[in-house]
This record gives structure tokens, sequence and C-alpha cells, in this order.
């Protein structure tokens, strides 16, 4: 049954709508086509509820133009509440308890998150870490160490489930908190190789989302999750990022959002540090250190909470035997990819690791994950190819293109 199906039977004025009713008609006004965040507001300003909104919804298009409007159905809002309760999401609502205040003082803040996993994370003291999906071993080691220690020193790391900077920054910090904000559906796993850092997430974590249940994620979608991401934090630290990329727009949001941007520098010739390069030059704070980020902080808001007698134990426990996620040991009997395609692509993925900054060989051994004996007749031919060199100390480096 309708809003329009239903005539009352006597003439006593109806009663007002209840909050389940409202919210449900809120859910629904911001899903109706052409309303986006900032015409939500501007309509409940001028109607007063969402109900009001809605009905007034169609004459409001037709005055801009739009004929035969029809609002959201409310079937879709009802399989929306239904994808949600099968992924175990809960929707937080602009205003409530758990909704992040900080996300709040924003102008184009989402009305409402739907939030698989821990909200309490919310309630705590948070840092965003980005940066690019095309990573080196010195800029997921940055990342790691950095998500480590703030999370030792109380703070919850934000980021954006991609890969590379995100996925490193992530797992670092699944022990400590951490919150993914998804461009897609909270229930859409995206990319796929990021299925089971999902998963924990969900258990450990937090993921949020502004989008409907089941969407899949486009490119026009992330730089609206970029936003919630700087808007869910006090500063942005910025790992790698190209002069061109998704990072800096977060930082870029950051920025305009009156929040701190800081940054890691990397060396000149390695493109993918080109952006971080630039935000020190404009004037984000330098970052060498997570000791940098507390500091930087300490003017804008008390530090956080010393954890209760409870978490203290279960941090000593953890000390002194830390559950750290392993990293992948080849078997002692893999063997060399065979085959042009094979060491091609490890090649590339050699190539991707590093930059003309050193980086030690068991370590970008560590990163790619892949079995010693098949990395080093593959180092070897790049190296006489003249596209990597070798350092003093058993440490790697990318050939600048122009010394090639």
């Amino acid at each position: 049954m309708t809003d329009k199906d239903f005539t009352p039977s006597s003439t006593h004025p109806s009663l007002p709508p209840t909050p389940e009713d409202e919210q449900f008609a809120r859910l629904r006004l911001l899903r109706s086509r052409r309303v986006g965040v900032t015409t939500y507001k501007r309509l409940l300003t001028e109607y007063g509820t969402a109900q009001n909104a809605l009905a007034a919804l169609p004459e409001v298009a037709r005055a801009a133009g739009v004929a035969d409007y029809r609002p959201c159905p409310e079937d879709v809002i009802h399989a929306e509440l239904a994808a949600a309760r099968a992924a175990g999401a809960r929707l937080l609502v602009a205003g409530s308890p758990l909704y992040p205040e900080l996300l709040g003082d924003l102008a184009d803040a989402p009305p409402f998150l739907w939030a698989i996993g821990d909200p309490t994370l919310l309630t705590r003291p948070t840092i965003s870490l980005v940066g690019a999906r095309n990573v080196s071993s010195l800029g997921i080691r940055m990342a790691r160490i950095l998500a480590q220690e703030l999370g030792a020193a109380g703070y919850v790391v934000v980021s954006g489930l991609a890969r590379g900077i995100d996925r490193a920054a992530h797992l670092a910090a699944l022990e400590s908190g951490t919150i993914a904000v998804q461009a897609g559906g909270v229930d859409v796993i995206y990319p796929a190789e990021n299925a089971e850092l999902s998963r924990d997430l969900a258990t450990q974590g937090l993921r949020l989302s502004e989008q409907p249940m089941g969407l899949q994620p486009k490119a026009r979608h992330f730089p609206r999750r970029n936003r919630i991401i700087a808007g869910l934090s006090r500063a942005t630290v910025v790992i790698e990022a190209a002069a061109r990329s998704g990072s800096l727009i977060t930082a870029r949001d950051a920025l305009d959002q009156g929040r701190e941007v800081l940054s890691v520098p990397g060396h000149p010739l390695d493109p993918r540090a080109a952006g971080c390069n630039m935000l020190i030059r404009d004037g984000a704070i330098l970052v060498r250190s997570a000791s940098d980020v507390i500091e930087a902080l300490a003017p804008l808001a008390p530090p956080p909470k010393p954890p209760c007698k409870a978490e203290a134990d279960a941090e000593t426990a953890a000390t002194a035997n830390p559950k750290r996620r392993p990293v992948p040991q080849p078997a002692a009997d893999d063997r060399p990819p065979r085959g042009l395609r094979a060491t091609a692509a490890l090649h590339r993925q050699i190539l991707s690791r590093l930059s003309p900054a050193p980086v030690a060989e068991d370590q970008l051994i560590r990163d790619l994950e892949v079995a010693p004996n098949a990395v080093a007749p593959a180092l070897l031919d790049l190296e006489l190819d003249g596209q990597i060199a070798r350092r003093p100390g058993g440490l790697l480096s990318l050939v600048p293109q122009d010394k090639r």
C-alpha cells in the first residue's frame, strides 16, 4: 500500500509521521532522480518534512523543465533496506549519536551512511592516509609504519580501500582500528583483490558508504568518496601521489574543509612523488614519521584518551605476543615463472615497486610476495637492460628514463 492508496476513514486530522516513516521518506527523497545532498537539504528546509517534499517534488521538477517526474518508488527503498539487513549493514543518520561529528560539519555532509563493522570507531580520533594505487616499495613501507605508529598512539586510520597505499594502511591498522570509505555500495567489494581485507574490516574495523546498497562504483563516485575520507579526520596525510591523482583531490577537499594536509616527500625523479612534493612546496606539512603528524595535530585537538584498564591489559598482552598478519612465504619448491608473458608480468611488477630512491632487495621480495628464486633472474635481466641499478648494501633503485 502506498501513501496515495490510503484514505482516512474519519474527519480527524491525520497523525504526524512517525520517526521511522520520516526516515524512510528521507531516504526515498535522497534516492530520487536529480536530488543530491544540496537539493535534499533545501527541500527539507522549504517543505518541513520529507513526505511534504516528496509530494511537491513533481511540481518542483516541472518548474525546472522536467516533465513526467516521479520520485524514487517505495519498492526501491524496501529493497535497499532488505539488502542492508542481508549484509549486516546499519544506517547512520546525520545528527544521531554514532554519526561522525567532524563529517557532520561539512556543508555537503551525506545525510545517511551505511556501515558494516564497528561504528564506535567513529567516536575515536581519526587520521586519513591516502596515496597512489601504483605504489613503490618505499611507499608501502611508509604507509605501514605510519598506520602502525598512529594506531599505537590511539588514532583510527581512515582510507579508501583501494590498491596500493590504502590497502597497506588498512592492513597495518587492523589491530588498532581502521575505517574504509567505499565508492560503491558498502556491500560491494571493489577491487576484488581486497575481498579478504573487506571481510576483516567487517569484523575488526568499519566499512562506510553513502551510496545505495549494491551500487557498483564508477569513476564519478570516487571524488564523492574522497570528500568523506577527508571529512572524517582533522588531518589527511598523502604518502605517494602523482601530479594529477585522486589523492590530490582528497587533499584539496581537506583544505576546502579547513582541515590539515600533510605530505611525505619523495625523490624528485619519481613521478609517484610529484604530487606530494608539490603539496609540500605549497605549504603542506612535511612528514618523516608519525611524530610529525601527532605534533601537527596537537594544537587542533586534545590527544586521544588513554585506553581503559581492560584495553591496557589487552594491549600489554598484544605487545608480548603480537598478532601480525604473516607475510606469505613462498614454498621451497617454487619455480621461476615460465614463458615470456609470465616473465614480462614479473618485470612490470618489479619496476612498479622501485623508484629512484634505493630500497633493500629483501624488502622488495617481501613486497612482491614472489619466491626469491623467481625474482633473482628477473632482477638480473632488468639490471643488464639498464632499467634498474644495484647500490652498495644490497639496495636497488630505478634508473631514470633519460639515463637509460
